[in-house]
């Protein structure tokens, strides 16, 4: 992998890689050519790309009720977020302000295990993405089905979904900065009503509610698959690191607000919703808090679509500038978007659509998992041999610390392999896992002889972050 010579430069070590690589210092500017004139992310409009990344608010949890009762629900969605949101968002900080570049956690495992894992990684995050993003339309024309029967099936429902795929990929066409302003306000209006259902609710709150559990009826593939899916991909947001204003600083404290938001926007919906209705477990499932705010509904499904693209074909464009991905991938509209990697994400949008609910969260969570093991052996792995590496943002923890943070999650994602494993008997599910990895495998040594027999152009000019440039000035710990 080529990258492009600047003053001052320094050759790093072999970091994993076959190639003598020539890195750059940190400091300087980021990888990303730009479109002149337009303008990058600030941290209100970051702090709800991330809310969207992840969350979105309550909808989509219903099946963590139907699947083990309020007791459970509400404990997982306190102690979840401790065991997996709040180490991948640790790292994610730490990581994306050392590499900002676009190809985010792609950057990451390449400097750690070298360009083949790292292309492997990018294709099973990309792909992931993809998938759950193929989710929101249907979860959006399950919360209006109520109100509009048409849209429950037939020609009706997939031309619903085709228009709002098409008018929200053009949202992100025209801006980086568009898509977090909508975000930041689609976000307030997907949250106010169940503020305000909170606050009519509590004379009809009854805390025995809460406590219900029984223990032989809990359908766990179901429950550990929907928190698992309901609090992942903090590290989706590192993709956008080169369009973000001063990502050195304003990237940990994004994330540790968006933390806040994303536990809140769930556990007080639940308790609420557990506490002042009767339960019927049955009813919970995707679409059950549509009952209660259908606009809210429609606009955090609009939310996570658009964040969810933007991260997607930025990554692509990322990869392009790294010289994994042909060079056209690289490709800008005139208004600073990855022209490509938008249309490449739609399509494969589109073209998954057709999956159910269940399907779609079994055969995404199937391939972040692996990606995200990937991640924690690159954290780690630069941590041992890079200790001395410029962090603008550090996890105050040691080596020793930081290896015992990546273990609970580690064993998590295990677990949820194997519910992911048994939800591989469904044929069209293991199909599309197991081939998508297989076809990962393949298309990287393919794509390297299409470009030694010059079949397609690759970029020469990216730029990889430096981690032997001198130190600098780190954060020691998230905002207070």
């Amino acid at each position: 992998m080529k990258l492009r010579n600047t003053v001052n430069r320094q050759v790093s070590v072999e970091m994993g890689q076959s190639d003598a690589v020539e890195y750059v210092n940190i400091n300087d500017q980021p990888s990303s050519p730009r479109v002149h004139g337009t303008k990058k992310v600030s941290i209100l409009p970051l702090i709800f790309l991330i809310f969207y990344e992840v969350s979105g608010g309550p909808f989509g949890v219903e099946d963590s009720v139907k699947a083990a009762g309020p007791l459970l629900a509400l404990l997982g969605f306190l102690v979840f977020p401790i065991i997996w949101s709040v180490p991948e968002a640790l790292i994610t900080a730490e990581m994306g302000t050392v590499f900002s570049e676009n190809c985010g956690y792609v950057v990451w495992v390449s400097s750690a295990l070298g360009p083949y894992w790292g292309f492997q990684q990018g294709w099973m995050k990309w792909l992931s993405g993809v998938i759950d993003n193929a989710l929101y339309p249907v979860l959006f024309l399950d919360y209006l089905k109520s109100g509009i029967p048409a849209l429950g099936n037939g020609l009706p429902r997939a031309f619903a979904a085709l228009a709002l795929t098409f008018v929200l990929t053009f949202m992100n066409y025209r801006g980086l900065t568009i898509v977090g302003w909508a975000a930041v306000l689609l976000g307030i209006f997907s949250l106010l009503p169940f503020v305000v259902m909170g606050l009519v609710s509590l004379p009809k709150l009854e805390p025995s509610r809460w406590l219900v559990v029984n223990l032989g009826e809990v359908d766990w593939n179901l429950y550990l698959n929907t928190l698992f899916w309901n609090l992942n991909y903090w590290d989706s947001i590192s993709t956008l690191a080169g369009e973000v204003d001063n990502p050195k600083k304003t990237l940990p404290k994004a994330l540790f607000y968006a933390l806040i938001l994303v536990i809140f926007g769930y556990f007080f919906p639940l308790l609420v919703g557990t506490g002042a209705i009767p339960l019927d477990r049955d009813l919970w499932t995707d679409g059950y808090f549509s009952d209660i705010a259908k606009g809210a509904a429609a606009m955090s499904n609009m939310g996570m679509f658009v964040a969810e693209m933007s991260s997607n074909s930025f990554q692509l464009l990322g990869m392009a500038e790294c010289g994994m991905l042909p060079e056209f991938f690289a490709k800008r509209s005139c208004y600073g978007t990855p022209l490509i990697g938008i249309i490449f994400s739609a399509s494969g949008v589109v073209l998954l659509s057709w999956l159910s609910f269940r399907d779609i969260v079994a055969a995404e969570n199937f391939l972040y998992c692996f990606g995200m093991v990937m991640e924690f052996i690159a954290f780690v792995w630069l941590r041992i041999q890079y200790p001395a590496a410029s962090r603008p943002y550090k996890i105050p923890t040691g080596t020793v610390g930081a290896i015992i943070m990546c273990i609970p999650p580690t064993i998590l994602i295990c677990v949820v392999l194997c519910c992911v494993v048994l939800a591989l008997s469904s044929l069209k599910v293991a199909v599309l896992s197991v081939g998508a990895v297989v076809i990962g495998l393949v298309m990287q040594p393919c794509l390297k002889c299409a470009e030694k027999k010059r079949l397609m152009k690759f970029s020469t000019s990216a730029e990889l972050s430096d981690l032997h440039g001198p130190e600098q000035e780190s954060v020691d710990s998230l905002p207070e």
